[in-house]
C-alpha cells in the first residue's frame, strides 16, 4: 500500500500567501524524507483554497527539482479551465522533468466562481471537459505531417499546425486519472491501463458513515474493467498500485482521544474557511447557468467525518485501513494540511507525517 500527501491548505488573506507556500514546501520536503510515495495538489483559483494551486504544475516542477525520487499527482485538474494546448504542454514538460513519475487526475470542476473567471458556464463544464480531453488526445497523437487540429471549444480556440513540444516521456502520455464514479470514467481509465480515484460516496449524497461500502462497489467495477481490457500483468499491477482512495483530513495522534480532540479543532477552522469562501461562490451562482445542484455537508457532521476523515492512534488507523488494503486499494491520499495553515496546523500536520511514517506505513507496506 502506497501513502501520498495531499497539499490542500488554505490562506485567509494575501498577507498569508507567501508563508503558506514556504510552509507547504517544508511539509513536502519532510514527506520526502519520511518515505511517502507522492505529493498531490489540487487545481483552484481566486479563493483561499491552496493559492499556489492556481498553477500546480509550476509548484510541482519546483518541488520535483528538490525531490527527484518523488511521484507527483493532481487531485484534480479542472479540465474546462485549461486551454487544451497548454494542458498537454504542461503535462509533457512535467512528465519529462519527473522521468514519468506523474499522475494527472482530471475532472470537470466543482465551483461556479472558478468557472466564470475563465469564461466557462458551470452548466457547460462537463461538455467542455469531455471535448478538451478528446482534443488533448488528438494533440498527443499528432505528428508534424498530420493535418492541422482545429480547436473551438467554449472559450478555447486555436489551430495547431505542427506538434506539441516537448514530446511526452511516458509512452502515449502521462496517465490521466478520473474519478471512477461513472461507468464511462471507469472504463476509460481501465481501457487505457490508468489508475483511478475511487470515491467513498454515491451521489446525490456527498457523505455518509459507510464509506467502505461505496469504495468496494466502485473499486470492483473499475477492477473488473481493468482485468477485462487485456493488459499485461505489469500494466494491471501498476494501475492498481496507484488506484487511489482519498481522505481530505488525515490526523494521527498517540491516542484516539487526542486525535479526535485535535481533529475537531482542525475541522472548526476548516469549516469557517469554507463558509467564508461560500459567500463568494453564492455571488457566482447568479443565474441558472452557474448554479450548483449538490451541496457538501458541514465538516463537523458525522456524514462528512465518516466519508472524508481518517483519524485516531496509529493502531486505530492501521485497523481502519486493513480492509482497504485487502480490497486492493493501492494508494492512500492523505490530506495533512487541511484548513488554514497556521503554525499550530502545520505542527499537527507534521505530527501526522511522523506517526504515519514511523508506525502506520511499516505495518501496511509489507
Amino acid at each position: 500500500m502506497r501513502f501520498s500527501v495531499f497539499l490542500n491548505a488554505r490562506s485567509m488573506g494575501a498577507a498569508e500567501d507567501r508563508k503558506l507556500m514556504q510552509d507547504l514546501e517544508a511539509h513536502a520536503l519532510k514527506a520526502g524524507e519520511l518515505g511517502f510515495d507522492a505529493i498531490f495538489m489540487p487545481d483552484h483559483h481566486f479563493n483561499g483554497y491552496m493559492p499556489v494551486a492556481s498553477d500546480s504544475f509550476m509548484f510541482a516542477s519546483y518541488l520535483a527539482a528538490k525531490l527527484p525520487e518523488m511521484h507527483f499527482g493532481f487531485s484534480v485538474v479542472s479540465v474546462p479551465l485549461h486551454h487544451p494546448v497548454r494542458f498537454v504542454e504542461r503535462i509533457n514538460i512535467l512528465d519529462q522533468l519527473t522521468g514519468g513519475k506523474l499522475l494527472v487526475g482530471v475532472g470537470s470542476g466543482t465551483t461556479p466562481e472558478e468557472m466564470i473567471g475563465f469564461g466557462v458556464n458551470y452548466q457547460d463544464s462537463k461538455d467542455i471537459s469531455d471535448r478538451n480531453l478528446a482534443i488533448a488526445e488528438a494533440l498527443w497523437a499528432k505528428v508534424m505531417e498530420d493535418p492541422a487540429i482545429e480547436i473551438d471549444n467554449g472559450p478555447h480556440k486555436g489551430r495547431v499546425l505542427q506538434r506539441i513540444a516537448p514530446a511526452p516521456y511516458t509512452a502515449g502520455h502521462a496517465p490521466l486519472m478520473p474519478v471512477a464514479m461513472k461507468e464511462a470514467s471507469a472504463r476509460r481509465a481501465a481501457e487505457n491501463g490508468w489508475p483511478a480515484f475511487i470515491p467513498a460516496f454515491t451521489p446525490p449524497q456527498i457523505g455518509g458513515t459507510e464509506p467502505y461500502r461505496h469504495v468496494a462497489k466502485f473499486f470492483g467495477i473499475y477492477k473488473n474493467y481493468l482485468l477485462e481490457a487485456g493488459h499485461s500483468e505489469e500494466v494491471v499491477a501498476r494501475a492498481l498500485s496507484w488506484t487511489t482512495h482519498t481522505y481530505q483530513v488525515v490526523h494521527v495522534a498517540e491516542t484516539d482521544e487526542q486525535a479526535r480532540e485535535e481533529l475537531e479543532v482542525i475541522l472548526r477552522a476548516y469549516q469557517a474557511a469554507v463558509e467564508r469562501e461560500n459567500e463568494f461562490n453564492r455571488r457566482a451562482e447568479s443565474d441558472s447557468a452557474n448554479t450548483k445542484t449538490d451541496r457538501t455537508p458541514n465538516a463537523l457532521t458525522d456524514d462528512w467525518i465518516g466519508t472524508w476523515c481518517l483519524y485516531g492512534s496509529p493502531d486505530t488507523v492501521i485497523e481502519h485501513l486493513k480492509p482497504y488494503q485487502d480490497l486492493g486499494i493501492g494508494n492512500i491520499l492523505c490530506g495533512t494540511t487541511t484548513g488554514p495553515l497556521t503554525d499550530e496546523r502545520l505542527r499537527l500536520g507534521n505530527q501526522t507525517l511522523n506517526l504515519l511514517s514511523s508506525k502506520v506505513m511499516p505495518a501496511l507496506k509489507n
